[in-house]
């Protein structure tokens, strides 16, 4: 496709019927999955091959939302993300700025979606688009109505059942030829009309046929707090590419102690390296206590048992084993859950051997098995004052602790 196919996200709207005295923000900056509603569609226009230019309507206060939003999207919004616009007091206007916004691009095809939609998807946008390059000016994506439907009558107060043959629910990106929608919200603003409830209808009004392209159940609109409840539900079923930190929402923390005593040898290993000594650690595998309290402490994080349940020492197979993998282990499930690990710190307790001089071989080893910047692992060493086993010499002791970032999976702990 050669045509400029530019995309209107509307996201200008307040949410009154969403908001709540104890939570005003609208709903399309409402957390899902670790990062704003409007960032999902943000996300699936900016990746689609054939968009050229993304543009956003925002209410004048939302500017810092809007930011964290885009900020949430990473990489992605590139090159084709344009300066936001303030919307106006409808809908309506909302869009119209929009347009107005894109005089100057170029624009042959354009796309109006609502920010309230976040799962719509390249099957959808590319539906309206193969019937936009057939030369309709018009567009609507749109599922058959499946349910009964009922009215009241207003005069006997009764119910009557309608007839849903030929009826469609309508769905968002609508698409239209860009010259044609902006004449029509020009000529309804001029002919002070504001009543239209979507972009279809100012279509329609001016005569135009409306096209339908296949739509999707999934691109559902979160108007009220059950449908963001059903969008939650529908997260973790959705594949985030790489998330960043600050997509992942759910923050947790866990701890790890491991000890293991000390018999005759020549070193022991400690975070992943050898370290010279006139002893060496007893345990089923290599014994590496530091590693051993980071992995629990990962485990704990993301409530999935022990060291001991993953890898048993009743289990030959790791005799001898080396830690790291212990660890690899405990970082991969963390992924898996669509997460990442985000700090690790850890204490050694022991009189001998030093721990300083090794404290930074440590910190790039841990760091390197747990796919971490050195910045973000902690090796702390201390004595017990000679008390206890530790104080003995008669073995060493670790205590960890580490922060798992997760996205939400929709527990409600409201």
């Amino acid at each position: 496709m050669n045509s400029r196919v530019a995309v209107i996200v509307v996201a200008a709207g307040r949410g009154t019927r969403f908001s709540t005295d104890q939570y005003r923000q609208p709903k399309q900056y409402r957390d899902l999955g670790g990062r704003p509603v409007v960032s999902h569609a943000l996300e699936a226009f900016l990746s689609h091959p054939a968009i050229t230019d993304v543009l956003v309507v925002i209410h004048p206060d939302d500017t810092d939302l809007y930011d964290r939003a885009v900020a949430a999207i990473g990489p992605v919004a590139g090159e084709k993300l344009r300066q936001a616009v303030s919307g106006g007091a409808s809908r309506q206007e909302s869009v119209r700025n929009g347009l107005v916004a894109m005089e100057n691009r170029n624009i042959d095809l354009i796309l109006i979606h609502d920010a309230a939609r976040p799962f719509i998807s390249h099957a959808v946008i590319d539906a309206v688009l193969e019937k936009l390059t057939e030369g309709n000016r018009a567009v609507l994506p749109a599922v058959p109505v499946v349910d009964t439907l009922k009215r009241l009558d207003d005069k006997s107060g009764q119910l009557v059942t309608v007839d849903r043959t030929g009826l469609w629910a309508a769905q968002t990106p609508q698409g239209f030829d860009y010259r044609t929608i902006l004449e029509g919200h020009e000529k309804a603003n001029l002919a002070g009309r504001s009543d239209f409830t979507d972009d279809t209808a100012i279509a329609e009004w001016l005569g135009f046929e409306v096209i339908l392209a296949d739509g999707d159940p999934d691109n559902f609109k979160i108007t009220s707090r059950s449908d963001l409840d059903r969008a939650i539900k529908r997260v973790p079923m959705t594949k985030i590419q790489n998330p960043g930190l600050a997509e992942l929402g759910d923050v947790r923390m866990g701890t790890g102690y491991d000890v293991h005593a000390f018999e005759d040898g020549d070193g022991v290993i400690l975070g992943g390296i050898r370290i010279a000594h006139d002893k060496r650690l007893k345990g089923h595998s290599d014994a590496d206590v530091v590693l051993h309290a980071i992995t629990d402490a990962i485990l704990g994080a993301i409530g999935d048992g022990d060291i001991g349940a993953h890898f048993p020492p009743s289990d030959p197979v790791w005799k001898g084993a080396s830690s790291d993998r212990f660890l690899e282990d405990a970082v991969r499930r963390v992924t898996e859950l669509g997460g990442k690990t985000a700090h690790v710190d850890v204490t050694v307790v022991c009189e001998a051997p030093k721990i300083g001089p090794h404290r930074e071989a440590m910190r790039q080893s841990i760091a390197r098995i747990c796919n971490l910047p050195v910045s973000r692992v902690s090796v702390k060493a201390t004595t017990s004052e000679r008390l206890g086993f530790t104080g003995r010499k008669e073995g060493i002791a670790a205590l960890a602790s580490a922060t798992v970032r997760l996205p939400f999976t929709g527990e409600d702990f409201s």
